[in-house]
């Protein structure tokens, strides 16, 4: 089964109905009819989450998580290993330490990277990455 990891600029870009919302939308649907499996570092959820809190105030941010959370997306939480292992690719890619995480969650599950964030393009072929247009 096919792998991908969300990082922050995908899940809103399906949010914010951005021109890469219908491929993020194809990806969701696949997931939901069991051909893959998505995955979101709980520090790239909160990301989102702050984003929406600071742009549109608490209550849209409160009632957007709530919709999200019925999409197939599995948030990982930020164990003790996985904060290490990002730490690793921020120092070694020279990524914020946000990003890493998601990084770290490709490398973990030999997954492919779904963001609109150029930072990525550092780490050159580590994992694939599918690239949607800001």
């Amino acid at each position: 089964m096919k792998t991908y990891v969300f990082d922050a600029s995908a899940l809103l870009a399906f949010l914010e109905d951005k021109p890469a919302a219908q491929r993020v939308d194809e990806l969701l649907t696949d997931a939901t009819r069991g051909r893959s499996q998505i995955l979101m570092s709980a520090v790239n959820y909160g990301e989102v989450y702050g984003k929406i809190l600071r742009d549109y105030g608490a209550d849209q941010a409160r009632v957007t998580i709530s919709g999200v959370s019925p999409l197939p997306i599995a948030v990982l939480d930020a164990t003790a290993a996985r904060a290490l292992l990002a730490a690793e690719v921020k120092v070694k890619y020279k990524l914020y330490y946000a990003d890493s995480f998601a990084a770290a969650l490709c490398f973990e599950n030999k997954a492919t990277l779904v963001t609109s964030d150029s930072d990525f393009r550092r780490l050159g072929h580590s994992f694939p990455v599918i690239w949607l247009k800001p």
